[in-house]
This record gives C-alpha cells, sequence and structure tokens, in this order.
C-alpha cells in the first residue's frame, strides 16, 4: 500500500495546516515510531503527528482518508506483536498529549479519560478518593489486555463502559454509555476494544472504578515442580477463593527477577499472592491458601504486608521482561503469550517449559495463571539463524499446543503482525467475518493497515 508521493504531500501539507508544529517528518522522530518492544522492525512512518483533542484526530482521519494515506495510532509503544510498525509508512499518530482526565464520578464508579492517559496517571488523580482502576499492563484498550488483577477484577472488555472512536473517514462514534448494562442493539464498545487501531481511533474511553480494599497482603510461595504450582493454582480457583492475584514465575524467571531487582527468592517455581478485603476476609482467604499451597508441596508464604514491600514486590513482577533480557546483554526479546481453559493449564505450561529445555532455548515463564494465561520470553541473538528457527519452532508448538485445548493464540498481546498466522487457525470463518467488518468500517485501509489480517489476503 505505497502512498503516491503526490498524495503523501498534498496531505502533509494540509495536516500542517491544522497541526501547525504538532506535524514531524525528521527522520531521528520518524525512527521512534519504526517499532514497539517487541522484535519486529518495519519502515518507519512518513510523518509523525501529535494530536491534542478529538476534533483534531477526526481532521486527520479525514485527510488522510481523502488522500489514501495510511493511519497507524500510537500510544506508549510498549506492545509485544509489532501492532504500531507503520508496515506501510503513512502517518503514525501520537496519542499521548490526549492525556487529561475528563471526570471522575465517586457515585457511579466511573471516569472519562482521553486515550494519552495511562492507568498510573489515572491512580494518581484518584488519590484520596478511595477508588482506584484496576487493569494494569499497557496498551489496554488497544488490544483488550488484563494484567494481574484481571482474576478479581477482570481484563479491559469488562472495565470499558464506552468510547469515542474516530472512524476512518473522519466520522466521531460514541459507543456505550454510563449504564452498567445494555440490550440496545449491537455491542459496538467490545467490537472495538482490543481492534488494535484498525477499525478506528479510540479518543476517549469511560472506564469502571473500584473502591480501595481495607485490607491488603501479599505473599510469595515456591514449590519443587512448577506442576505442583500451577496444581495448587486450579485448586484454588477451584474452591472459589476470591484471591485477588495470583502470578507464577518459573525458575529461570525467578532467577532473573532477583539479579535485576536485587530479590533473594529461592529460584524454583513460584506463586506471587494478594489478598485483599475485610481483615476477617483476607485472614480466611489466607488460610484456605495456606492449607493449599502445602498439600501440593509449596513452602511457607513470605509475607509482604508493608505498601512499600508490595509495591517493590510487584514492581519485580512487571519488570519481569526487562529482568529476562538482563540475562544476556545485547540480545533481544521475543515475548508471547497463550491463555487455555484453567483445567489445561499444568499440561500446557509443563510440555511447554519441556520444549524449551530440549530445544535449548533461554525462555523464561511468566503467567498471569489465575486467568489461564501465561508469557515466555525469549532471549536471542536475532542475527542467528539457527537459534532464531528453534525459536519460530518452538513458538508454534506452543499456540498449537493452547489451541488443541480450546484455548487462544494470545491472551492479552493482540494479533498485530507477529500472531498473524495463527488468526485462521483459531477463529476459520469468524476471520472472513472480520474482515467484512474491516471493510464496512475501514473500505479504503487505511487504518494501522498490514495488522492482524495476514498480508497474504485483500483486506476488502
Amino acid at each position: 500500500m505505497a502512498v503516491p508521493g503526490e498524495a503523501l504531500r498534498a496531505s502533509l501539507g494540509e495536516l500542517r495546516a491544522v497541526l501547525g508544529g504538532g506535524l514531524s517528518t525528521s527522520t531521528s522522530e520518524r525512527e521512534q515510531y519504526s517499532h514497539d518492544e517487541s522484535h519486529h522492525r518495519g519502515p518507519l512512518p512518513d510523518a509523525v503527528a501529535w494530536c491534542e483533542s478529538t476534533d483534531e484526530v477526526a481532521a486527520l482521519l479525514e485527510i488522510c482518508s481523502r488522500h489514501g494515506v495510511p493511519v497507524v495510532p500510537f500510544g506508549t509503544g510498549t506492545g509485544l506483536e509489532g501492532g504500531v510498525v507503520a508496515s506501510h509508512g503513512g502517518v503514525a499518530v501520537n496519542l499521548s498529549r490526549m492525556n487529561r482526565i475528563l471526570r471522575v464520578s465517586s457515585d457511579d464508579l466511573d471516569a472519562t479519560v482521553q486515550a494519552g492517559v495511562t492507568r498510573v496517571a489515572l491512580n494518581e488523580h484518584l488519590g484520596q478518593s478511595g477508588l482506584f482502576f484496576p487493569v494494569d499492563p499497557g496498551g489496554m484498550a488497544a488490544t483488550r489486555a488484563s494484567g494481574t488483577n484481571a482474576v478479581r477484577y477482570g481484563t479491559m472488555r469488562e472495565n470499558v463502559l464506552g468510547l469515542t472512536v474516530v472512524l476512518s473517514d473522519g466520522r466521531v462514534l460514541r459507543t456505550g454509555g454510563r449504564a452498567r448494562k445494555s440490550a440496545a442493539g449491537y455491542d459496538l464498545t467490545r467490537l472495538f476494544v482490543g481492534s488494535e487501531g484498525t477499525l478506528g481511533v479510540i479518543t476517549e474511553i469511560t472506564v469502571r472504578l473500584f473502591g480501595l480494599p481495607e485490607h491488603v497482603v501479599a505473599a510469595v510461595c515456591g514449590f519443587p515442580q512448577i506442576r505442583q504450582a500451577v496444581d495448587a493454582v486450579v485448586r484454588i480457583l477451584q474452591c472459589g477463593i476470591l484471591v485477588a492475584r495470583m502470578e507464577l514465575l518459573d525458575d529461570v524467571m525467578v532467577s532473573a527477577v532477583n539479579r535485576y531487582s536485587g530479590l533473594d527468592f529461592v529460584p524454583q517455581p513460584t506463586l506471587f499472592f494478594e489478598f485483599q478485603g475485610a481483615p476477617r476476609s483476607v485472614d480466611e482467604q489466607v488460610e484456605e491458601v495456606c492449607g493449599i499451597v502445602h498439600e501440593f508441596g509449596g513452602s511457607d508464604l513470605q509475607w509482604a504486608e508493608r505498601r512499600e514491600d508490595r509495591t517493590a514486590m510487584w514492581k519485580a513482577r512487571h519488570d519481569a521482561l526487562p529482568a529476562a533480557k538482563a540475562l544476556r546483554p545485547g540480545a533481544h526479546t521475543w515475548s508471547t503469550d497463550v491463555c487455555v481453559p484453567i483445567s489445561r493449564l499444568a499440561d500446557c505450561i509443563v510440555e511447554t517449559k519441556e520444549d524449551i529445555v530440549a530445544s535449548k532455548l533461554l525462555a523464561p515463564i511468566a503467567g498471569h495463571v489465575g486467568d489461564g494465561n501465561f508469557h515466555l520470553a525469549f532471549v536471542l541473538d536475532v542475527d542467528d539463524a539457527d537459534e532464531m528457527g528453534r525459536a519460530t519452532g518452538l513458538h508454534e508448538r506452543l499456540v498449537a499446543r493452547a489451541l488443541a485445548m480450546e484455548g487462544t493464540c494470545t491472551g492479552e498481546h493482540g494479533i498485530g503482525l507477529g500472531k498473524q498466522g495463527f488468526l485462521r487457525d483459531e477463529h476459520g470463518l469468524g476471520v472472513e467475518v472480520m474482515r467484512e467488518i474491516k471493510a464496512a468500517l475501514d473500505p479504503a485501509g487505511i487504518l494501522n493497515p498490514g495488522k492482524v489480517f495476514s498480508p497474504s489476503r485483500p483486506i476488502g
């Protein structure tokens, strides 16, 4: 989808008139928008635009649609499947300046924010209100992400009430609302959440808020074998214990986290827990979980009750990817994820761990095991063809294993460039329906082209 030079020059001229200094064609600026945190790389976008309002995004899309110029929405650049790579050039639209919190309702437990507001900024703004927003990774609306709190609070799918979306031709659509349920027509909100910028540009989001728990404690527990750790997780879930967070790190990842974050956990398969609620409720949760982990060979729980200790513990978990990368200086990381039904989680992780060892690869595991989602962090020399070939083969087997267990090829990273080959395996005819929706909402194919659907097939 190469943009003719004349069309590109015309569009950039019109965009400068609208955005002024909010448009750049410098090579140094464009280079920053040619990749995300994944190993995927692509061409530079032809320009970078900074928009500060829905009206500016609408004007930009109207101009780009008229001239057939691709538009790639760009948030924080933390994606892991090449979702913001400018595969066909065009304009990368940075939404970080759309960082206003527009409304907070303590009575209704919701807030409306612009697309550039991060979950950290929103929670800092909520301050002493007694409320918080629980979903905790980046790229949240675009990839329908979840994070460590999903086992209790759900994913972005459950926590978005409504959106403001700019369509490919510049029209502004408002979906959903502030009611907690609705039976009015198709659920357009959930159509756009997770659409990876291929159906429209999200500019405002209305999200659910929750009351801060009265009492919070966190703990770490090690196990001799990874199957024992996962079996304990499954039993905890089957017993209906309302754990707020339940994360798994394998022995390799624990070693990486120890080195990177200055911790001293025993390098073995380890579960991170967080318990929330009234003190009596938390005590009951802890008692039940302690009994289960001991039943499956787990160690006594190491407690983190002070806020600063809990913060350090969860920061170490969130820093797992850079920690893995630091195991091999100069290497690149390839992070991938799958998600399976809880009953198949132990088999999937154990078989994957055996595959990693047999493949002689460095690929630590971390997972949001409370909802069946786990991640591999390949640490690779991307210039070593043999090593990349072994990693590619392992990745393909990982996804095939998850799909055979009635799981999904991605629990929260999205499809982007990296998972396109697996979408049809998972959805079959559903991919054709998705293509039809894409063609209806973006007939010119300008919105993040080359993503989600395999480039070997036309969009329309």
